[in-house]
């Protein structure tokens, strides 16, 4: 069920004769600060991963190494990957060995560009087959990745002709071995989208967890795009059904026809819509930068706003989260008569029904969400159930409670308290960085996980992984 946060507002129009006042917008739209939390935790050096380099001449990225995420590899017990968005899948396990690397696709003939925007371009995301270790099945041996590719490299299935900067691609790898240290095998394209600008394109890519073999969920892939970057949404995709820019697609990559890489879900929401792409699972996101599922099948999404607001969506088939006409809980100048962009209002009294967030912050306390899951782990029992995320510029990391979530209603946020070697200190004091793309320094925190479920860190500007764990 969708509760609507609806707040009175008018615009400057005539009715029956009579001047209404048009809307002021929110100057500070979240009040509230985030408090300190009550749970504190230890941070632990876990992994350093060597150091790469942007193919960018502009040298707009001074990151040590662009580490993204840090998850399972595939369903082999202890073994983890690190994708570096320089082109690099890193192999290390729970033991924290020294990575190696698993796959450059660099190396690769498969268009692989890092070069226009050195923050947001390249290796993006991995997904491993839930059958990836299965002999005999479908997806033995096949994992994913997403990347950004140069526009002469292939055939965009959406938005060929709108491809000025790059091309964003799903490729399909299949290793002879899936439990080999180096990756041998073939691949192939699944999907390829155009993209006008540098930022905001493809995201995380992600099976499931826990679709049971036999669901309709199983087997079935999630990829994520941003509206095609600049800003203020230009070409106007966040409404539109017309591309996959601006949602989250959902495709069946083993599903092959003699026609097309990959298959549509039966149950996909917009399937049988005459004007609509088939993949698109929910739309209207600015930039989600990262889903998760918890072990209760609920999917988490976190979408960077713009300006003003970053926000936490439950995943709901066929939701419009409302961009580029909602922030956060909050209209848009695009959203009311004379807006000024960049600045957000009231919601309207007639709101149409868009879903929002479970919880949001405003650019006092952060500047662009990153990635979150449910901490599902045992080392630390007091974070149990919570959704931790974390905020990639200033590197702070907060948390909600997740019970009896429905979207729209907000729940507090507070921040995790961190222990580093006994002091509790902030991350921007241990890790930070300047970067020309932002002024001052910035941290550019990602988290990961394990197949355990404990939690990761992974800080870019200076390439660690660290653990967290409990502080006593």
């Amino acid at each position: 069920m969708q509760i609507k946060q609806c707040f009175a507002y008018a615009v400057m129009i005539l009715v029956g004769g009579q001047t209404q006042a048009a809307p002021e917008p929110r100057v500070n739209p979240v009040t509230a600060k985030i408090p300190l939390g009550d749970i504190i935790v230890a941070v632990e050096d876990f992994v350093q991963l060597p150091q790469t380099q942007d193919s960018s001449s502009q040298n707009t990225n001074a990151a040590h190494a662009r580490i993204q995420y840090i998850q399972p590899f595939g369903n082999t017990f202890g073994k983890l990957i690190i994708n570096d968005l320089r082109g690099i899948l890193y192999l290390t396990d729970d033991r924290a060995s020294e990575p190696r690397i698993y796959l450059d696709l660099r190396k690769e003939s498969v268009g692989f560009d890092d070069s226009m925007f050195p923050n947001e371009m390249g290796l993006s995301g991995v997904a491993f087959h839930p059958e990836f270790t299965s002999i005999g099945k479908a997806g033995f041996g096949k994992f994913y990745t997403a990347y950004s590719a140069t526009s002469d490299s292939g055939i965009a299935d959406y938005l060929d002709d709108d491809a000025a900067s790059h091309e964003s691609v799903i490729r399909e790898w299949t290793a002879h071995n899936p439990r080999g240290l180096k990756f041998s095998g073939t691949s192939r394209e699944v999907f390829r989208v155009g993209q006008f600008a540098p930022n905001h394109n493809v995201g995380h890519i992600a099976f499931n967890p826990v679709a049971e073999v036999g669901s309709e969920d199983y087997g079935v892939l999630y990829a994520t795009f941003g509206d095609g970057g600049v800003a203020n949404d230009p070409r106007e995709h966040g409404q539109s059904l017309a591309s996959p820019l601006s949602t989250i697609i959902r495709i069946k990559p083993l599903a092959v026809t003699k026609n097309q890489a990959y298959g549509i879900p039966t149950d996909n929401p917009f399937l049988n819509h005459p004007t609509a792409a088939p993949e698109i699972w929910v739309y209207g996101l600015r930039h989600a930068q990262h889903y998760s599922w918890d072990s209760r099948g609920r999917m988490f999404i976190t979408d960077i706003g713009q300006n003003m607001v970053e926000e936490v969506n439950l995943g709901i088939a066929g939701a419009n989260y409302g961009w580029r006409l909602r922030e956060g809980a909050f209209s848009t100048a695009f959203g009311v008569a004379d807006g000024e962009p960049g600045r957000v209002y009231p919601l309207p009294a007639d709101d149409p029904g868009f879903v929002y967030p479970i919880a949001q912050y405003d650019h006092d306390e952060g500047r662009a969400i990153g990635s979150g899951y449910v901490y599902e782990g045992t080392a630390i029992p007091e974070l149990v159930g919570k959704f931790v995320f974390a905020d990639i510029v200033d590197g702070r990391i907060f948390y909600i409670d997740t019970d009896n979530l429905l979207s729209g209603q907000l729940q507090t946020i507070y921040e995790l308290r961190l222990s580093f070697a006994g002091e509790e200190q902030a991350l921007t004091a241990v890790s930070s960085f300047a970067n020309s793309y932002d002024d001052g320094a910035r941290v550019d925190l990602r988290l990961g996980t394990d197949a355990l479920g404990e939690l990761y860190i992974l800080t870019k500007g200076d390439g660690w992984v660290r653990r967290l764990l409990p502080s006593d």
